[in-house]
This record gives structure tokens, sequence and C-alpha cells, in this order.
């Protein structure tokens, strides 16, 4: 479900009186002419306040009217993230502002966890609820394409960023085509004709908008040669199908992007199931030895390792059984498009994608 969707069931669920204030509302913005005078009258409500990106101006006032009321949760506040806001928010409530990621819809959310058809589904759309609802699959990719051109040309400037929407489409289809690969700047640069430190900030601005993600490398053997560089992807990945062109299942299966589409898809599926606090990184030996996904629950116990397979063949390669003992994790998964969870060796089960709670389970 999306964020306003979100706030009003809990609305519906608080026990006292609320007041939703919709800042992508005239009217509401409106009543916000002063808003001292107007949310001290409501010190005895929830006062929800969506869209609060609008007006970053609000956080000192809150900061106030929060000092001189002390009881916690009378203010939800919505908003999409960008560097500033988060500052903004961070400097006027610190100690007082707790952040809660919306995660985009999970396989245990749309009911398929045992459903390989709906299981593809939300692979092929993305979690976004109104591309993996929509009608069909045309409709679906339409309604990706209008994010896609909101995003840049209405959320960006929005956010106070200010970057050209077709250099930044250009950008985020070159890394598109990247999925999954160890991130190379001067590469992607010289493509666009521009800087790496330009390509640098281009990549900031789509992770700090939760539009990619970084992974990092797993740099706990000081012995091995590791790769340095972090690998990229697309948190959605019904945007990634948009933006390379593939409108349904049929073209997805026989598209180069196929394996690291679906390790992006299984790799945002564990991040949303496993506590926020552990920690998530790569593995890989200039000697070959490769580990898609190290999940950290803490830092002074063994990590558990997870290699994604796209294919019904869950067996590990030679590079995978070398970063395994290199690791010594204790749990290896390979998490596959499959129904059986099965032992392979001992600490070493193939995981259906539909049971990953078993990962969390794991680290526990």
């Amino acid at each position: 479900m999306g964020k306003t969707t979100l706030a009003r069931l809990i609305e519906g669920r608080w026990a006292g009186s609320t007041l939703h204030l919709d800042l992508e509302s005239p009217a509401d913005l409106a009543k916000l002419a002063n808003p001292e005078l107007l949310l001290s009258r409501y010190e005895s409500h929830l006062v929800v306040i969506d869209e609060v990106q609008q007006r970053p101006d609000l956080f000192p006032v809150l900061r106030v009217l929060i000092d001189q009321d002390r009881r916690p949760g009378r203010f939800l506040i919505l908003g999409s993230a960008s560097p500033d806001l988060k500052r903004q928010a961070s400097e006027s409530l610190a100690g007082r502002i707790v952040y809660h990621e919306l995660e985009p819809l999970t396989l245990e959310e749309v009911g398929a966890r045992g459903d390989l058809e709906m299981s593809h589904r939300l692979w092929l759309r993305g979690g976004y609820p109104e591309g993996y609802l929509a009608a069909s699959d045309s409709v679906s990719a339409q309604w990706r394409e209008n994010f896609i051109q909101t995003h840049l040309e209405r959320d960006m400037p929005v956010l106070g960023i200010r970057v050209p929407a077709t250099a930044l489409r250009r950008f985020w289809t070159m890394v598109a085509h990247c999925q999954g690969q160890v991130w190379n700047a001067s590469r992607i640069a010289e493509s666009m004709g521009i800087d790496h430190k330009t390509a640098r900030r281009y990549l900031d601005i789509l992770c700090d908008t939760y539009m990619l993600r970084q992974l990092p490398p797993w740099h706990g053997n000081v012995k091995k040669r590791l790769v340095k560089s972090p690998k990229v992807y697309l948190r959605c990945t019904g945007l990634l199908h948009t933006l390379l062109n593939i409108p349904d299942w049929y073209a997805l299966a026989g598209h180069p992007i196929l394996g690291a589409s679906w390790e992006g898809f299984c790799i945002e599926q564990i991040a949303a199931t496993i506590p926020s606090n552990w920690g998530l990184s790569f593995y890989r030996t200039a000697a070959g030895a490769e580990m898609d996904l190290v999940i950290h629950p803490t830092a002074m116990k063994p990590p558990i390792a997870v290699e994604i397979k796209a294919s019904s063949d869950a067996r590990l390669t030679k590079g995978n059984w070398i970063a395994r003992d290199d690791l010594a994790p204790r749990a290896t998964f390979v998490v596959y498009p499959g129904q059986d969870r099965y032992p392979i060796e001992e600490t070493v089960e193939a995981l259906p994608v539909g049971q990953l709670a078993a990962i969390a389970e794991a680290g526990a």
C-alpha cells in the first residue's frame, strides 16, 4: 500500500480525533498560513501531514509544538525523501523523530509466498501498488512510465534537485543496463559525455530518492584481493523493465537482463524481510570467489551467505564454494524460483523465494 493509504488505516484505528492535512491540496495549504496557531488548536489530535516536502519550513514549528507537549506520536509526517528534506528534519527534530521507510510490496503482502504466477507478476510489474494491481501488463507498463516521468519532471524539482530530466532519465536507463554489476563511474560518464563526479552525483540522487540501491562489498578478509566498488541495482524491477522496454513476462524470459533482474528482485525481498539494522553486502575476490549477498545480523557473529539463481538448478558453483569457505557463514541459502526447500549440504539449503522468512530465522 502507499503511504497515504497506510496513514488512513492508522487514522481509522486511532482511539481519539485526527486531523489530516494534504499539502498538495490548496485548501489544506491555505489552512497553514499560520501553522503554529492552527496546530496548537489540535493538541489532543493525531495530526497527519501528508507531502511535507511541500513545506519543509514546518519542521521548526513542529519542534516547538512537540517540546510544549511531550506526548509521543502526536504527529505523523509523510513525504518523499530527499537529502535536503532529511537533513532539515534531522536538524530541527533531532531526538524527536523516528523514521520508517515504506518498502514496496512484498511476496507475503500480496499473498504470493507459494504462488509462482503471483511471484512472477510482482517481479515483472514491481512493488508499487498501482503498477502491481493494474488490470493488465500493458496498463501496468503505462503507469510505470508515467511514474518515471512524474518523478523526474515534478518530484525532483519539488525536492530541490536541479538536474535536467532528460539527462537523469538517460543516466537511469544506462544504470538499468548495468543492473547487478559493479559500479564503474568512468565507463558510464564516458558514455554520457560527462565527468565521473557528475555521474557520481546522479547516482547519489537516485539512491537518496530510493530508486537505486548500492550494495557495498564485504571487506572482512584482508588477506584476499577483494572487489572494492559497490554493485548497483534498481530497487523496483518494474521500473527496471520499463526503462529497458520489457513489456511482459515473455519478453523478460528471453532478455539478457533476466538473471540480474531476478537477483535485484530477491535482494529487495530479502531486505524487506530481515530486520532493518542487519547489514547487507556482496563478496567477490579477484580470483573469482563470489557470493551474491552476505547478511550481517551482528558484527560479533558469523554472517549468512545467500546465492541467488534464476533457474530451478539450485547448485552452487566452484566460486560460490570458495566464497563460502572464506566467509565461514552460519548458514548458506540458494534462493531460486521453485517451491521446494531442501538441503544441498550441511548448513547449505535450497530456498524457494516464497520462504525468505527462513533467512531472518537463521540470523535470530
